[in-house]
C-alpha cells in the first residue's frame, strides 16, 4: 500500500462510520424518535393505570355501597330476603 492510500482508506472508513451514526440504524435521529415514542407510551400507560385505579375504586364503592344500602333497608325498613324470617325484639319500657 502506498503512503497516500492509508489516509484515504482511513477517511473512507471515517465517512462510513459517520454515515451510520447520522443516517443508519441506531442513528442519533432514530434513537431520539425511539425515546419520544417511549415517553408517549409511558404517558399513555400512566393514564391507563389511573383510569384502572378509578374503576377499581368505583367497583369497591359500589360493592360497599350495596352492603350499606341493604343494612339500612333491613334496620330502618324491615327488609327481608326470600327464605328469611324476620323477628323483631322490642325492649320493654
Amino acid at each position: 500500500m502506498s503512503r497516500r492510500a492509508v489516509p484515504a482508506l482511513l477517511l473512507a472508513l471515517l465517512a462510513v462510520v459517520h454515515a451510520q451514526l447520522w443516517f443508519g440504524r441506531g442513528s442519533v435521529a432514530s434513537v431520539g424518535e425511539a425515546q419520544r415514542k417511549l415517553q408517549q407510551q409511558l404517558a399513555a400507560n400512566q393514564k391507563a393505570r389511573e383510569a384502572n385505579e378509578r374503576l377499581a375504586a368505583e367497583v369497591r364503592d359500589l360493592q360497599e355501597g350495596l352492603e350499606m344500602v341493604e343494612e339500612k333497608a333491613r334496620l330502618e325498613l324491615g327488609m327481608v330476603k326470600p327464605n328469611e324470617l324476620f323477628v323483631s325484639v322490642v325492649a320493654p319500657k
